[in-house]
């Protein structure tokens, strides 16, 4: 399933914070990145969670404008109430790279952090695939996608995995960012969806594209399945520029940092969960 960016939908807004909530979210966002100003972030944070008794919240975050329920979905959580801790090196290094035209595959996009924070920053002639298999995710990356107006930006409801067809996810029910096609902890053990796969090369020709300038992926330990099959079939030319991930190693059945330094790749970043790589 493939839905292009629509127009503004109604009813953004009707959830803006005022009043104590305003102020809630003022403050989390004033936090520094000390000890003691995360310590009061998270405090904070989790009483304007319970204040919230289950709404969402309508707001700017990242440089895009968005509807966030921070319940069941760290991401969500994050970008809403600290978006300064929400992986600033990583965002840093993504924006030092963007090009007016920038191609970027976000794998395992969540409700659109890293796909809007790059449109945000490209502009209209970059080209954006966001992609999500969740459908409670994804109805939710779509509204956020549609709230903005900054370039092309295309949504796909499918997992990515190392065959065409239809796979199983394991969900997490405290936190639907964990979603895998592996099982990652026991909370996600228990609840399973059936979803629609391709593979990252399908995915690729699909579009029709004819270089990629950077792909990010956040797929809880399947990072293997998703590359290693592409950096073995793919031609050399669709080979990303730059590579950022979570650093799963210890879930990988392949080696990939072997696998990305034979193709010619080197490390240019790594922070305590994730990992980048760029072309040379």
């Amino acid at each position: 399933m493939q839905i292009q960016k629509t127009a503004e939908p109604a009813g953004y807004g009707q959830f803006a914070p005022t009043g104590l909530m305003r102020g809630l979210i003022a403050c989390t966002r004033g936090c520094d990145a000390s000890w003691a100003g995360k310590r009061m972030a998270f405090l904070l944070r989790g009483l304007a969670v319970r204040l919230l008794a289950g709404k969402p919240v309508d707001i700017e975050s990242i440089g895009a404008r968005m509807r966030l329920s921070p319940y069941n979905n760290v991401c969500e959580k994050r970008i809403l109430f600290t978006p300064q801790y929400f992986d600033p090196i990583e965002r840093a290094l993504l924006q030092s790279r963007i090009t007016p035209d920038f191609v970027f595959l976000d794998i395992g996009a969540n409700i659109g952090g890293y796909s809007l924070f790059v449109a945000a920053h490209a502009g209209p002639g970059a080209r954006i695939v966001s992609i999500e298999p969740q459908p409670e995710i994804f109805e939710r990356l779509v509204y956020n996608i549609g709230l903005n107006d900054f370039c092309a930006v295309k949504a796909l409801n499918c997992a990515v995995a190392d065959l065409n067809g239809e796979i199983t996810l394991f969900v997490a029910a405290g936190n639907k960012g964990e979603t895998s096609m592996r099982i990652v902890n026991a909370d996600s053990a228990g609840e399973q969806i059936s979803v629609p796969s391709k593979t990252l090369l399908s995915i690729v020709n699909e579009e029709q594209f004819e270089r990629i300038d950077a792909v990010k992926l956040d797929v809880e330990g399947a990072e293997d399945l998703i590359l290693e099959p592409f950096f073995r079939e793919a031609p050399a030319h669709l080979r990303p520029k730059l590579v950022l991930m979570e650093f799963s190693h210890d879930r990988w059945a392949a080696d990939l940092g072997h696998i990305l330094a034979e193709c010619g790749y080197r490390e240019v970043m790594r922070t305590r969960t994730n990992v980048a790589y760029e072309l040379n």
